[in-house]
């Protein structure tokens, strides 16, 4: 208030003396006239990136962890040991299980015996019918023994060899809680495995998806011509390799509304590691779309509005909705503004309702 009142004293002063004070000068704000035309907009999903084939290890027997083989982070073969438990127990039992098979093929055969000398001695009219069934029988009953013998045999094998973890796929070790001199079981978990050759992308979609589909016809219940999408870091930085949609459920959640999906990125040189977070960004062409200035957009709390200049070169504010383009320059407007329309494209936060914003340059008509 003081500095307008010194204003208009001087401003009286210099007209007092003679002086002309210079008028201000009324300068138009630059617009331009709504157009439509085609973009590509991305559609972006929070996404957590997960090996093709990421799996838990845990041991198939209990005992003593003698050697860790592996360390966090290494990038490993299929078929490469892991970790090694003391398997002495399982040796014994092993050996236990061949002695039990011999002693069983002995009996086996020695009941093969009895049971040809009991089919002599019958036919010679020697040995009753019942005494012939029991040699059958006890026969019989040798063979189901070495059977039994045998899967023994077998299952000590198997015991054998799960002290032995090997990876039952090439990738990347996670985590190894675990150290040498542990004890463990089948509950205990020991690392996991990243099948780090192809990653998948996990994040979940809203109907966008499903009405690019219904826009797009051709693309049908198919996702072969859906376009290549991308994996952008947090830090910003985006993966160099394109990644491709693989995989949609087929029904919506009901509790999010939206629908879970995976996109594949390959990666070669295992780039990429699981539980990463990111974003996945699917571009989507559209044809005929309004694309304004970021700074023709005013934002007020969640309301986004332009000044839209009228007849009387006056401007008054238009709501629109908006989607983002992925440019920093421009952005989509969905609704809210009209082909022919006019509105301001710089300065917008200085416009106020109803001022006058174009005014005709001396010497035009």
């Amino acid at each position: 208030m003081k500095k307008l009142i010194l204003f208009v004293t001087a401003a009286v002063l210099l007209s007092s003396c003679g002086i002309e004070v210079p008028k201000a000068v009324e300068t138009s704000y630059p617009t331009m006239t709504i157009s439509k035309s085609d973009v590509t907009l991305p559609l972006k999903y929070s996404a957590t990136l997960r090996g093709t084939s990421d799996v838990t290890i845990k041991p198939q027997v209990s005992g003593q962890l003698i050697e860790v083989c592996i360390t966090e982070g290494q990038q490993v073969k299929k078929g490469d040991v892991l970790f090694r438990i003391d398997d002495r127990n399982a040796a014994l039992e092993l050996e236990v299980a061949e002695a039990n098979l011999l002693a069983a093929k002995a009996s086996e055969s020695s009941a093969k015996m009895e049971l040809e000398s009991s089919k002599n001695l019958f036919a010679k009219g020697i040995v009753s019918q019942y005494m012939l069934d029991n040699a059958e029988i006890s026969y019989r009953k040798a063979q189901a023994s070495v059977a039994q013998a045998k899967a023994s045999v077998d299952r000590a094998r198997v015991n054998l060899s799960f002290c032995t973890i090997t990876s039952p796929v090439a990738g990347l070790i996670g985590s190894v809680p675990v150290f040498a001199g542990d004890q463990v079981n089948a509950t205990t978990f020991l690392t996991m495995v990243s099948g780090n050759a192809q990653m998948y992308a996990e994040f979940s979609v809203n109907e966008s998806v499903l009405s690019y589909r219904e826009k797009h016809e051709h693309i049908g219940n198919t996702l072969d011509e859906f376009p290549d999408v991308s994996f952008i870091f947090r830090s910003g930085d985006e993966y160099p390799l394109k990644g491709r949609i693989t995989s949609v459920t087929g029904t919506v959640d009901r509790t999010t509304g939206a629908l879970s999906c995976k996109a594949t990125f390959p990666n070669p040189d295992g780039g990429l590691y699981s539980g990463i977070q990111g974003t996945v960004v699917i571009p989507v062409e559209e044809k005929d779309v309004i694309v304004v200035p970021q700074n023709a957009v005013v934002r007020l709390q969640d309301k986004s509005l332009v000044y839209k200049v009228a007849a009387d070169s006056c401007a008054y504010s238009v709501i629109i909705t908006t989607a983002q383009m992925g440019s920093e320059r421009n952005i989509a407007v969905l609704t809210g503004l009209e082909v022919g329309d006019v509105i301001v494209t710089e300065g917008a936060n200085n416009v106020m309702e109803g001022q006058k914003v174009l005014f005709e340059v001396k010497g035009e008509k």
